[in-house]
């Protein structure tokens, strides 16, 4: 983690932790990253939630369509990281066991839905 501390990475965590809705971090994460970048997160955290309910690896892959190798390093990340997953998981209601994921086509309606 000591590669990663710099005023830079504190002023980007700072401007995270400002948001307080949803739709807050929808706009401000569509304005600092790319669609294929905020998915890619999305898709990692999808993985972890899912090997912590004990998925295999063929499930996770099928589900998420994540190849092996993510599986394999958030899997590193999950046993050896620096247990933010495991703060994170301890705050939010787990994820279902019957989720099946949305192909994100239009984040405008995938946002207006998540607001109900």
């Amino acid at each position: 983690m000591k590669n990663l501390v710099s005023p830079s990475v504190d002023f980007l965590f700072d401007a995270i932790l400002a948001l307080k809705t949803k739709d807050e971090c929808y706009s401000f994460f569509e304005d600092i990253c790319t669609v294929n970048e905020l998915l890619s997160l999305s898709q990692r955290f999808e993985v972890a939630a899912m090997l912590r309910q004990k998925s295999t690896y063929l499930e996770i892959a099928d589900k998420t369509g994540a190849s092996t190798a993510t599986i394999s390093r958030v899997n590193r990340s999950l046993i050896y990281g620096e247990g933010g997953y495991e703060v994170v998981f301890g705050r939010i209601q787990p994820l279902p066991t019957d989720y099946s994921r949305e192909v994100i086509e239009k984040p405008e309606e995938v946002r207006k839905k998540s607001d109900k």
